[in-house]
């Protein structure tokens, strides 16, 4: 029987069967960020133990560093310049590559990681974040970890993993006007539950993604844990290796051609067979925004929020009733036209230039409304060096964004910025638990280019609408 990609994967980096579905996998790169790195690198520490391979080992600063203007190590989360100065120590201790405040390759670690070439088609890659899935969309297999399985791959390059199941996620047809990857991934939650994925590793297919530029790839696969899937791959194509090629510490010369000979064998065989397959027909989705507070409460940017009889069990009925609460939305009410107090766009799901390009593309010429808080974080600094280069960040301000440094930002509170009590919010980013951008505060899933129409339109917009 034909392997697939996942399979694949797994069986190159085998280092021992340990029985009962669980393998000993070799792990290429770790990645820390200074939330949860520090953590692990002090833990080490403490044990006795040193960082295997260092080389293989880079840590960035994202989850608490402020993002305002002028930023250094002081930061409105109280404690938050703790962690920053002991994951500095930490890394410089353990001689591991540092993206350090100031140095222009810092940002979100799932961005740097992909812009700097650090993964690469084929490897396998953990960080101490759920959104390491991200990084499948290079055809790697990438998971997140806890501080302790950090340690664990710090000591050993290796890792004990329980197997997942396979799931193919096919993507059929062409994307309409208006509708974006942020869109089909919303749609696929939210039709199958943020539970559809659990205990699955899914390959993502189809000639709608096979369409994708790689950057949208990469927001698919950061989705992948919303929908409770161990993670997200992607197969490598030509888009993939051009937008490797030349990458800082992507290979070179011939080590760049045999690498290329190797990553092209990395596909599903014809006659692979997964334990689930589900196909989705993308000329049935159009722009989707949350009603509720998971990324599975989703809906049709000109549908209604749904009736709580409409719930697939008794659970998730109790979960819209709480979610309705929470939002202060009613059933059969329109989403389009909602009004908000602020906008969003950042985080590793949607922060990238080909993001930030689409979203100017929108607001050029237009004006944020009154009233509206709205705000732009790129998702790293060559990102916004970058956006600033070709002039995106004044066509920005101009409509009236705040043009920030890069990081994580308000995609999550801990306790430093957030939006205000009851605020709502339509953001770019990839969770809309209660609390997750502010005590309180009421975020609304959508694209990018849905977030900067309903910025300009002071209220949920559908961005096909915006003349």
């Amino acid at each position: 029987m034909g392997r697939t990609l996942i399979q694949k994967l797994w069986d190159s980096h085998t280092v021992a069967d340990l029985g009962d579905n669980a393998s000993l996998l070799y792990v290429d790169r770790v990645f820390l960020h200074e939330r949860t790195g520090s953590v692990s690198l002090k833990g080490l520490e403490a044990a006795g133990r040193k960082v295997r391979n260092p080389e293989q080992v880079f840590c960035t600063m994202d989850h608490i560093v402020d993002t305002l203007p002028g930023r250094g190590d002081d930061t409105i989360m109280p404690s938050g310049k703790a962690f920053i100065t002991t994951t500095r120590d930490a890394a410089k201790a353990a001689g591991i590559t540092l993206f350090d405040i100031g140095d222009n390759r810092q940002g979100i670690v799932h961005v740097v990681s992909a812009e700097q070439g650090i993964t690469l088609p084929g490897f396998t890659q953990v960080c101490p974040d759920s959104h390491t899935c991200t990084l499948g969309a290079l055809g790697a297999l990438a998971w997140g970890i806890g501080s302790t399985e950090g340690e664990h791959a710090l000591a050993t390059k290796t890792l004990a993993v329980n197997k997942p199941k396979s799931m193919r996620v096919n993507f059929d047809g062409k994307l309409a006007f208006g509708v974006t990857a942020k869109d089909m991934i919303l749609n696929l939650i939210g039709a199958y539950t943020a539970s559809g994925g659990v205990g699955h590793a899914i390959e993502f297919t189809g000639a709608a993604i096979r369409a994708l530029p790689q950057e949208n790839r990469f927001t698919v696969c950061n989705m992948a844990v919303e929908f409770a899937a161990f993670t997200g791959v992607i197969p490598a194509d030509d888009t993939t290796f051009e937008y490797v090629h030349g990458r800082p510490y992507a290979p070179t010369g011939e080590a760049w051609d045999k690498a290329l000979s190797y990553w092209r064998t990395l596909t599903a065989d014809d006659d692979a067979v997964y334990n689930k397959d589900i196909t989705i027909d993308c000329a049935d989705i159009v722009p989707t925004v949350t009603w509720g507070t998971s990324p599975g409460h989703t809906t049709r940017i000109d549908g209604v929020v749904p009736q709580p009889s409409e719930a697939p069990d008794a659970n998730a009925r109790t979960s819209w009733e709480r979610a309705l609460e929470y939002m202060d939305v009613k059933p059969g009410q329109p989403l389009e036209g909602l009004p908000i107090d602020a906008a969003f766009i950042g985080s590793c799901t949607n922060s990238r230039l080909s993001d930030l390009r689409d979203v100017a593309n929108v607001v050029k010429g237009h004006q944020v409304a009154n009233g509206v808080k709205a705000i732009i974080v790129p998702g790293s600094s060559q990102v916004k060096l970058a956006a600033e280069a070709e002039g995106l960040d004044k066509i920005l301000t101009a409509a009236g964004f705040e043009w920030r440094e890069s990081g994580c930002s308000m995609c999550f509170y801990a306790g430093g910025e957030s939006f205000g009590e009851r605020e709502r919010v339509i953001s770019s980013t990839n969770r809309n638990f209660e609390n997750r951008q502010g005590p309180k505060t009421r975020t609304h899933l959508a694209s990018p280019t849905s977030v900067a129409a309903s910025a300009i339109a002071g209220k949920i917009a559908d961005v096909r609408k915006l003349g």
